[in-house]
């Protein structure tokens, strides 16, 4: 399940608990697994590449940034992430996935854009419209259709 060759770092450092609810953004070092409520922003931060787990009874509104994403549980929001996302059976994502690889198990929905992309930054939508790269990502972008189930 942990990847070493992509530089991400497979552990976990810190845990939001299943009964702990957040308000405002969180900003992590290393591996982050959630499985309480987060109203907010969750972004990975410094120069080793941070993993983020959602768990199966855990629910994230708001914007989500890492290099590996686990989802389990429900995310409200635009995800972007540089390396693997990873859907589990009970994933529900309602917004645009940006992502340079994904693995979707079957049972995962997700109400909004996929968007694949090779770039390393952490917002590849914020190039310009006249630039190449924009213009390929455009074309490798995919509507789902709401509650599409994937498989």
């Amino acid at each position: 399940m942990f990847r070493k060759k992509s530089g991400v770092k497979a552990t976990i450092d810190s845990l939001i608990g299943a009964s702990t609810r957040m308000e405002g953004n969180v900003v992590f070092h290393g591996g982050l697994r959630i499985d309480g409520q987060v109203r907010g922003d969750v972004l990975a931060a410094g120069e080793t590449p941070g993993m983020l787990v959602i768990g199966e009874h855990a629910r994230v509104e708001g914007d989500i940034v890492a290099a590996h994403l686990i989802v389990s549980g429900v995310v409200q929001g635009s995800v972007t992430v540089s390396g693997l996302v990873e859907l589990q059976p009970k994933a529900r994502i309602t917004g645009e996935v940006r992502y340079r690889s994904i693995e979707i198990h079957q049972g995962a929905i997700v109400e909004g854009m996929l968007s694949r992309f090779d770039g390393e930054a952490a917002r590849p939508g914020l190039k310009l419209a006249s630039s190449k790269e924009a213009q390929s990502s455009v074309i490798a972008t995919r509507q789902i259709a709401p509650r599409a189930v994937l498989s």
